[in-house]
């Protein structure tokens, strides 16, 4: 066999992914708070993007004779010409001098009268600095109402007026910074102890004096003693609560007969106890410095017509608009060098880009959110209860897409209906068979099925896993126990043994 080099050419198929495709797929999958950050970014750093819903460029008047000349134009000519600036007018349209008409201003006013030749509103401004507003000042009132306190800065406020001596007031400040945002004392008193250099009693005993502080429970170091410090405040603790706190291994457990007979109470002593207890903040921290909540904002609302058809729409609201500005782009790539114009031209490219991928992505929402609702039009109309089973594959095959794609679309995004807001994942569940031959029933309507049949359950017929499964089979639902079983740790709700307890001893 001869060895030699030679020169083939060949022709193949391949997928590649370039960096448009890739921009495209990963805005496909953001949700709107991502994507309306990644546009803001771009136009940051695209100038020949800009936002759709922007006023237009407002048309330029001719340059006055001072700035063609060079000079410097004077800051706020406009005011001149609407409003007296200057001290004399501002007395002659008042009728009186400025002493008489803001005569609780004087005592403030210490710099000298505006130079006419400036306009400026000092004249108005009560003695804050010409009106401006800083909202970094820490004096300020919009700071002071719109800053947030955290728990520790509430606590270090408490702990100056109750503790005097220094180093009181220096092992305080040591636990403090111990307490997590629970509320709880995060690391033992022995190692802050050893830390300091200090006794133990000695922070016992300081520890002792922020517990009384509020949020109520506040430095304990678990839950009993957190329970414990709000019912002594509350002048609750007596022996029998305080044997229930120590015992709250048992009230998990719903084991309220060895509860009873722990504390020496009945049926209805045990009832209130329990209430009691429900009543008071495991978390007493989380009253402080909470993080913002952001709200939810939907990419698809659903409404009823007038013709009870299910009308679906993107929500315009929360969808960034762009457009690139091809005014300025033949405007700027006339004046550039070689350089400036290869960047130009590389940035109306990735404008152009970003505007169809933004098209492209509502289109699909829409397409793929409109399948959905089709599908599922009996949930709109009757409740979860008529949930149908749904995958990604039926969607897909009927919106001519690869499964991946419409998976993509349904991450992160929301769904605004007349039953609430949903995600859009929400509506794939899985399928459970009918005994009856008919239509298979969605694994989330069963779900709801199961828990309106526990919640409305008797104290004398508490239902058993076993029960619910006959139950469910009697109208159609082809189930295992063990499925029920998921289904209903899924819910939170305990075993049945555990409920009958529950409900024969609090009634």
């Amino acid at each position: 066999m001869a060895l030699g080099a030679r020169l083939e050419f060949r022709q193949n198929q391949s997928l590649v992914m370039t960096p448009q495709l890739l921009q495209a797929i990963k805005l496909l999958q953001l949700s709107t708070v991502e994507l309306t950050a990644y546009v803001e970014t771009e136009l940051e750093r695209n100038p020949l993007l800009e936002r759709a819903d922007a006023p237009g460029e407002a048309v330029r008047e001719p340059e006055p004779a001072s700035e063609a000349a060079g000079e410097t134009p004077r800051e706020a000519d406009w005011a001149s010409d609407m409003l007296a600036t200057d001290r004399q007018a501002i007395e002659r349209d008042l009728g009186t001098t400025l002493e008489n008409a803001f005569p609780d201003d004087e005592p403030m006013r210490k710099a000298p009268d505006p130079v006419p030749e400036q306009p400026s509103f000092q004249a108005f401004d009560g003695g804050m600095r010409g009106g401006s507003f800083d909202p970094s000042d820490e004096n300020s009132l919009e700071a002071r109402v719109s800053s947030d306190m955290s728990l520790h800065e509430h606590l270090e406020r408490q702990l100056a007026m109750s503790v005097a001596a220094p180093g009181a007031r220096l092992i305080g400040q040591a636990l403090i910074a111990a307490i997590e945002e629970t509320g709880y004392l995060g690391e033992a008193t022995a190692e802050i102890a050893a830390r300091l250099g200090v006794p133990e009693p000695e922070v016992l005993a300081v520890l002792d004096v922020i517990q009384g502080f509020e949020p109520s429970g506040i430095g304990a170091r678990n839950l009993a003693e957190c329970l414990s410090i709000q019912l002594r405040e509350r002048d609750r603790l007596d022996p029998a609560m305080a044997t229930l706190v120590a015992h709250l291994d048992l009230l998990a457990k719903r084991d309220f007969a060895a509860l009873k007979r722990l504390c020496r109470v009945d049926d209805e002593d045990i009832a209130e106890m329990v209430g009691e207890i429900r009543r008071l903040e495991p978390k007493p921290g989380l009253a402080f410095g909470r993080p913002h909540i952001q709200a939810v904002i939907p990419d698809v609302i659903v409404r009823l017509a007038p013709d009870q058809s299910w009308l679906v729409e993107l929500n315009s609201a929360a969808l960034p608009r762009v457009i690139a500005n091809r005014a300025y782009f033949t405007r700027v790539s006339r004046q550039v060098d070689p350089a400036g114009k290869a960047f130009i031209e590389t940035a109306w490219t990735d404008a152009n880009w970003l505007v169809r991928s933004l098209e492209q992505r509502s289109r699909t929402i829409l397409k793929v959110a409109s399948e959905i609702v089709r599908q599922q039009d009996g949930f709109f109309a009757y409740g979860v209860a008529h949930l149908r089973p749904l995958n990604l594959k039926a969607i897909a095959d009927l919106v001519k897409m690869h499964e991946s794609t419409v998976s993509r679309v349904t991450s992160n995004k929301f769904m605004a209906t007349p039953r609430g807001m949903f995600e859009m994942k929400y509506f794939f569940t899985a399928a459970i068979a009918s005994t009856l031959g008919g239509e298979a029933h969605s694994a989330e309507a069963v779900r709801f099925r199961i828990r309106q049949l526990i919640e409305g359950e008797s104290p004398s017929d508490i239902l058993s896993d076993d029960a619910i499964v006959a139950r469910l089979k009697a109208t159609g639902i082809e189930i295992a126990r063990r499925t029920v079983a998921k289904y209903r740790e899924s819910l939170r709700i305990p075993s049945s043994a555990a409920r009958r307890r529950e409900k024969r001893t609090l009634g």
